[in-house]
């Protein structure tokens, strides 16, 4: 089912979409007969936070094609910055509509524009400072139909 590969492919895109920083932070990448880069099986920290989508709300019809983002995180705060020095009370949003990625904030209300008419899948993630997830991952899902 295409929901098993998600987290796995979410994951990787994120990395490659958010990640590269300033390639100046001291790592070795010095070319020394590696042919492509590999991801190394390192464990994630758990996170403090809880977090709800409140607004739409799982199930609810919402007239019109703009629709209102409003989450609830407790235990943890948003923060702009990205870095690779995780704290489990640090992160920022990953906001996916139908499992496509359309924004990474460190706001808890935002307007989602041009949302067609039908059901969809609403997935906010709160994820570290390095846009990769915390273990366990911090998710909250709703369903919700767009009438227009």
């Amino acid at each position: 089912m295409r929901n098993l590969a998600l987290p796995a492919a979410l994951a990787a895109t994120i990395l490659v979409a958010c990640g590269g920083g300033d390639g100046g932070s001291g790592s070795s990448s010095g070319g020394s007969g590696s042919s492509s880069p590999t991801l190394s099986p390192i464990a994630r920290p758990a996170s403090t936070a809880e977090i709800a989508v409140v607004s739409p709300e799982n199930g609810e019809t919402v007239h019109g094609s703009t629709v209102e983002l409003r989450v609830d995180l407790q235990g943890a705060r948003l923060v702009p910055q990205t870095t690779t020095d995780i704290a489990p009370d640090e992160g920022h949003l990953h906001v996916l509509l139908d499992d496509e990625l359309i924004s990474m904030t460190e706001g808890t209300e935002q307007q989602i524009p041009d949302v067609a008419a039908g059901m969809h899948r609403l997935t906010v993630e709160f994820v570290a400072n390095d846009h990769a997830p915390f273990d366990p991952r911090v998710v909250a899902v709703v369903v919700f139909e767009v009438r227009p």
